[in-house]
Parts: C-alpha cells; structure tokens; sequence
C-alpha cells in the first residue's frame, strides 16, 4: 500500500509517505519562532502550518516518487493536539482524500507515537509496555494489540518533557529545554543536589514532576546570582538524574507487574541520552528487549502516521469525513 501521512498536532507541520512496506519520505519543517516565546503558541503555530502544508506534502511526494493518483489512502492526525493546529493536518487531508476519491483515516497521536518503533524495522510485538514521554504527555501504556491499549500509569500533573522546558527556562536555557538540559548536564554532577523523584502511593505507576519542579525553583532561589551561573551544570545534571530515575524506576516495576520481555520508548524525551543509557544498561541486567527509534521518530512526525494509518487501511478501516479534531482525544 501506497500511505500519505499528515501530522499537525502542534508545531511540526509533517507529511510522509508510506509505500511498497517501507517509509519512502518523511518531511519536517519545525516552526522556530517559537523559541523565543520559550513555548509553542497555538495562533502562530496554526497560521504557520496554513502555508507550510501544502509544499511539505508536495515535497513529500515528490522524494517519494509518488503521485496522488498512485495513493491507497491518506492518513491525518486528529487529536490529541492544539485544536487549530489539529484543524489544518486533518482536514487538508480529508480534502485531498475526497477529490481524489481516496479513503481516509483519523489516527490518534499517541498511537502514532506507539507505531514509531515499527517504521525503520520491525519493532516489539504485541503484547510489550511503551513509555510515551513528550513536552504532552507521560505515560505507560500496554500494547496488548496493534488497537488494543491500556494506560496503566500516568503523569497527575506536568509532562515530563514539560517539567524539562520548565526547569530549563529557570536555568535560562533554550527552548525546547530537553536537548538543553540532556547537553549542560554532562558537564555536571549529578549527585551535586538531591531532588525528589515524586513517589505516589495510591498508584505506583503514575507520574508525578510538579515537586521536582518545584524544588529546582526553591533551591535556584536560595543560590546568589553568581552560583546559580557556577553551578547551573549540576543543577541540570541532579535534576535530569531525578527526572529520569522516576521513568526507569516505573518501566521496571510496570515489567514485571505485567510480565511483560519488551519496553519500548516513545515521544521527544525518548531522545535523552541519560535515559537511553539507564535502561539499555538495565535491559542487559534484567534480560528485557528494549526499543528506542531514532530522534527524528521521537519527536513529532508523520512517518508515524503514515505507519498507524497503513495497519488500519489494510484492515479495512476507514474515517467518515465528518470527522473532526479532538484536542483532548484519550488514548
């Protein structure tokens, strides 16, 4: 099958094009004006994926070799995201699919994100545990099926990657703060401050990095102006280790709660090499398979899509084209 996939659920206006079994394009144009804002804003990013779309799916096609008339069906997200942003990707896509008289199907984001391990190679196989952590979203979800999905831990309050942004915007990082921190914390002491790592009682495996947050604030308040420059490396290498401490420690017990052989790591903050390293070091101790996909498939892209939307068309399963976008859209 010859897929076409759209995703717009933020600030990454991305289209992909699945075909013959193999991703055969995958273009992102990422809108940099929002680093100065330090966050994305959701008017600018809507009225930039209004003149990005059409040439990044024109450029999509064209590296693939592929023309509209060759397709077997389009594939756009339709939630969870920023609703106008959301409103561009998915109805370009109906659009297209019924001028050409092509089927459509909506595909929910964090799907994607559970797909990604499957777009270069073949990937874990159902039944496996994902860890979806993003700027959005921190979750740990059970694969039982390709549709079939459990949420069995969640974030009460920031996303992880949010927390990330956050702690780097008080350490006056660039933005998005994840590569900023994973990259000024190698020249810190991880040990240097000892942040809390958000343990919850009712439920084990959800998240929690309101704390941790909280507690850079306060020990950046206690520090003079010239200590919080001097000892800016630790604070970011303490509070990663913190954050990341919490993630590892959750995907083990989530492991063996389920009995589950295979992790696999999904979302932007996949990319983080203090991460990658903690569980591929555990994965060879505890004997479990471990997946990451490479950064251009952590973060948001449409080769995602393109790989959830084939599975579904090949099923046979179609979106009516009343669909509309759903911002809050639960997995």
């Amino acid at each position: 099958m010859k897929i076409l996939g759209i995703e717009t659920s933020c600030d990454e206006t991305a289209a992909a094009v699945w075909a013959d079994n193999t991703l055969a394009s995958n273009i992102i144009a990422s809108q940099e004006i929002h680093n100065i804002y330090g966050g994305v804003v959701p008017e600018l990013a809507s009225r930039a994926h209004m003149k990005l779309i059409l040439p990044v799916v024109e450029r999509a096609l064209q590296e693939a070799g592929v023309k509209l008339a060759a397709l077997d069906g389009i594939a756009a997200t339709y939630g969870p995201g920023l609703a106008g942003s959301l409103l561009v990707g998915l109805n370009f896509a109906k659009a297209v699919a019924m001028a050409c008289g092509l089927p459509f199907v909506g595909v929910h984001h964090i799907e994607g994100h559970l797909f990604s391990n499957s777009v270069l190679h073949a990937g874990p196989q159902p039944p496996f545990l994902s860890l979806i952590i993003s700027g959005g979203h921190t979750q740990l979800v059970l694969v039982k099926s390709w549709g079939e999905y459990e949420i069995l831990g969640k974030t009460r309050d920031d996303a992880a990657g949010e927390a990330f942004d956050k702690v780097a915007k008080m350490l006056e990082l660039s933005y998005p703060g994840g590569p900023a921190i994973d990259k000024l914390a190698r020249q810190g002491n991880p040990a240097a401050v000892k942040f809390p790592k958000g343990r919850l009682k009712d439920n084990k495996l959800d998240f929690s990095y309101s704390g941790l947050k909280t507690a850079v604030l306060y020990h950046m308040k206690s520090l003079t102006p010239e200590q919080r420059e001097t000892q800016k490396a630790d604070v970011a290498a303490s509070f990663q280790e913190a954050a990341v401490q919490v993630l590892v420690d959750k995907c083990m017990l989530a492991l063996k709660m389920q009995g589950l052989g295979q992790l696999a790591l999904a979302g932007g903050v996949a990319c983080n090499a203090q991460l990658r390293h903690k569980l591929k070091k555990k994965s060879e101790d505890e004997g479990f398979e471990l997946f990451f996909p490479p950064p251009v498939l952590c973060t948001d892209n449409a080769a995602m899509i393109a790989r959830a939307g084939k599975f579904y068309l090949e099923n046979g399963v179609t979106s009516d084209f009343g669909l509309s976008p759903q911002p809050s859209l639960k997995l």
